[in-house]
């Protein structure tokens, strides 16, 4: 595939019949979707993107069974689907299973996420671990609680992955999460540094995998209202105002409304580093730079 403009479309020519009028029908979860022209061309940006991505990062390597973080918000539901639509067109051979972490939190609808799942018929794991409690004793009053909670969520779905059987985690984060990153470690942490789209995990034994890293985040939230996920908000880091991240967010779209297409711009130069024009000695020999008369 090859990529041939800043929203990351992919030549109509190239598999489209993959996308024409599903005779064998489709995956459950697409059962009461939209039958419109709009959420057909929706879904299938949705599905090239992460087609995209898949390849370019080379995903599939060595991979067989996938862990899927679910977490009740669109993001998670969206890949959820998109990845069970791959499957379903024979396109991703891995086994899929969709793990929640039910983290404690108040008033937390713990019956919708299975039930859903269930209807769908997509294999799950509920997991509950009360890192609620210890994200609000930990942290000081008016401390964000972001770090540390992503933090103890990503060490239990690391365990749930092995206790799965799984050669990856596979999250939900997409275009706007990686940019906000990358501007927050600018910004406040003085360095270079985003999401990678696939990472091998300290322990050395489970990949994370990132699928939506193309995706747009509008594209994201319209496909979410169109399929009508049962979505669950949070309400931990839900409930925090002035967030850093919420800063970058309303920064980045501040530059995408007044020149548009900014952020793709963006994405791309993250795949485009020139390291020699940077400051980083240890990225660049520089002291083996030499004229010609030396």
């Amino acid at each position: 595939m090859t990529i041939l403009s800043a929203d990351f479309a992919i030549d109509s020519s190239a598999g489209d019949e993959e996308f024409a009028a599903d005779a064998a029908g489709v995956h459950p979860v697409f059962a009461h979707a939209p039958r419109s022209v709009g959420f057909n061309k929706l879904r299938k940006r949705l599905i090239r993107q992460v087609r995209q991505a898949i390849t370019d990062f080379d995903m599939m390597k060595g991979q067989k069974r996938w862990l899927v973080g679910l977490s009740g918000g669109k993001d998670s539901y969206g890949l959820l689907a998109i990845l069970l639509d791959l499957q379903w067109r024979g396109l991703l051979p891995v086994e899929l299973v969709a793990c929640n972490l039910d983290q404690g939190q108040p008033n937390f609808p713990k019956h919708v996420l299975p039930d859903y799942l269930a209807s769908i018929g997509v294999k799950h794991r509920i997991e509950y671990r009360d890192t609620y409690s210890v994200v609000k004793e930990k942290m000081p009053v008016g401390a964000t609680y972001c770090s540390l909670c992503s933090r103890l969520r990503r060490g239990n779905l690391y365990r749930v992955a092995r206790e799965e059987g799984c050669d990856a985690l596979v999250l939900g984060h997409h275009r706007e999460d990686i940019l906000e990153t990358f501007f927050m470690n600018f910004f406040h942490g003085g360095r270079l540094s985003a999401m990678p789209a696939k990472l091998l995990n300290d322990d050395g034994d489970l990949m994370l995998l990132r699928p939506l890293a193309y995706a747009a985040e509008d594209d994201l939230a319209r496909f979410a209202a169109a399929m009508e996920f049962p979505i669950i908000p949070c309400d931990l880091c839900g409930s925090q105002d002035g967030l850093q991240r919420n800063a970058m967010k309303e920064m980045l779209a501040g530059i995408e409304a007044k020149m548009p297409g900014r952020k793709d711009a963006m994405l791309r130069a993250l795949g485009h580093v020139d390291a020699s024009h940077l400051l980083d000695p240890k990225l660049f020999d520089f002291s083996s730079l030499m004229t010609k008369d030396v």
